[in-house]
C-alpha cells in the first residue's frame, strides 16, 4: 500500500433527473402501457452506467499518464467517485465517516474478541520470508560445494570456493544493506502456499477501507513482489507532509494503513505483510498536530487494528465480493460495483 501527496478540493454535482408522479391511465390494448417506475428505473440505470464509464475512463487515463502528471490525473478519479455518490449510485462510499469512533485505550483481549488470532504478533516484524531465502541460499550452495569436490581437474577446487563465497556474500549484504536483497526475498516468499491468498486478503482490505472512508483507489496490483494499493493523491495527503493532520484525519488514515495487516491477523497467526503498513502508520502519526508519546502510538496501533477488524467484520459480504473481483483482475470500477452490489 502507498500513500501519496495531494487531495483534490471541490466536488462535481451530477444528479439524476427526477421523474414526475405516476398517473395510471386506462389501457387501450391488451399490452399495458409503460409505467412511470419502469421509466425511472431505466433512467437511473442508464445514468449509473454512464457514471461508471466515467470512472473507468479516469482510471485508464491515469494509467497512461506519465509519472509527472499522475497527481493531476488522479483528480479525475476523485471527481468521478464524487459524481457516483451525488448520483445516488454508491451508497457505501464514505460510509465509515458517518460513524466516527472515539479514541480510547484498546487492550489485547479486545483484539482477540474482534477476530485477531494472535494479538501478540501485532507490531512484530515477521522473518518468515527472510528465513526461507537464507535457508535456501545456504542449502543450495552447501550441496553444490560438496558436489563440486567430485568434479574433474581444477573445477573440483574452484566450485566449492565459489559457491561458499556466494553464501558469505549474501550474509554480508543482508547484515549491511538488507534492502538490496528484498527483491529476491519477495521471490522466495512465493514458495509458501498461502502467499497469494495473503496478498489478496491484504490488498482487498486496503481497498475496502479506503472506499469506506471516502478515499478513492487509483490502482492496485497482486503481482509477485509488486503488490500494492494506491490511493488518490489529494489535499489531505499534501497536509500529511506538512504535518497538519487533525485527530479525525489521523484516525481514518491509521485504520486505512493497518487494514491489510488486520485482515491477515484475522486469518493467520503470523502477520507477514505488516512491515510496510507499520511504516505508513508511523509516517502518519508523526504528522499529528498533537504529539504522541510511545505509549500513545502503541495504543493507536491497537486501536487502528481494532477498528479495521470491526469494519471488515461489519462489511464481510463487501470484503468477500471485492476479493473475488480482485482475484480475477477486475478494474477499479468493477471493484466499486462489487462492493455496492454485495
Amino acid at each position: 500500500m502507498s500513500f501519496h501527496t495531494r487531495v483534490v478540493a471541490g466536488r462535481t454535482v451530477l444528479r439524476c433527473g427526477r421523474v414526475g408522479p405516476f398517473r395510471p391511465q386506462k389501457a387501450r390494448c391488451c399490452t399495458p402501457p409503460a409505467r412511470g417506475p419502469v421509466v425511472a428505473s431505466a433512467a437511473v440505470t442508464g445514468n449509473a452506467e454512464k457514471l461508471y464509464q466515467n470512472l473507468e475512463s479516469a482510471a485508464l487515463e491515469l494509467k497512461r499518464s506519465p509519472p509527472s502528471l499522475k497527481q493531476e490525473a488522479s483528480a479525475d478519479i476523485l471527481t468521478a467517485m464524487n459524481a457516483l455518490k451525488e448520483g445516488g449510485v454508491t451508497q457505501k462510499w464514505g460510509a465509515a465517516l458517518q460513524e466516527p469512533f472515539q479514541r480510547r485505550n484498546v487492550f489485547m483481549g479486545e483484539l482477540k474478541r474482534v477476530g485477531v488470532l494472535n494479538p501478540q504478533a501485532i507490531g512484530i516484524a515477521s522473518i518468515r520470508d527472510d528465513k526461507a531465502f537464507l535457508f535456501t541460499v545456504v542449502g543450495v550452495t552447501s550441496v553444490l560445494a560438496v558436489a563440486g569436490q567430485f568434479l574433474p581437474g581444477d573445477w573440483g577446487f574452484f566450485v566449492p570456493y565459489l559457491t561458499g563465497g556466494i553464501s558469505i556474500a549474501v550474509l554480508a549484504v543482508g547484515s549491511t544493506a538488507p534492502g538490496l536483497l528484498q527483491f529476491f526475498i519477495n521471490k522466495f516468499s512465493s514458495i509458501y502456499p498461502d502467499y497469494r491468498e495473503r496478498v489478496l486478503r491484504h490488498e482487498a482490505a486496503h481497498l475496502l477501507a479506503g472506499y469506506l472512508f471516502g478515499v478513492p483507489v487509483t490502482a492496485y496490483s497482486l503481482d509477485l513482489g509488486k503488490a500494492h494499493t494506491d490511493f488518490a493523491e489529494a489535499k489531505l495527503q499534501r497536509r500529511l507532509i506538512e504535518g497538519q493532520l487533525e485527530d479525525e484525519e489521523i484516525d481514518a488514515l491509521s485504520v486505512m494503513a493497518l487494514a491489510g495487516a488486520s485482515a491477515e491477523a484475522m486469518q493467520y497467526e503470523e502477520i507477514v505483510g505488516q512491515t510496510a503498513d507499520l511504516v505508513d502508520l508511523q509516517r502518519i502519526l508523526q504528522r499529528s498536530k498533537k504529539r504522541l508519546n510511545d505509549s500513545q502510538q502503541q495504543n493507536m496501533t491497537r486501536m487502528a487494528v481494532y477498528e479495521a477488524c470491526s469494519l471488515l467484520r461489519k462489511y464481510d459480504k463487501e470484503y468477500k465480493a471485492v476479493q473475488e473481483a480482485m482475484r480475477r483482475g477486475a478494474s477499479i470500477a468493477e471493484c466499486v460495483r462489487a462492493i455496492e452490489s454485495a
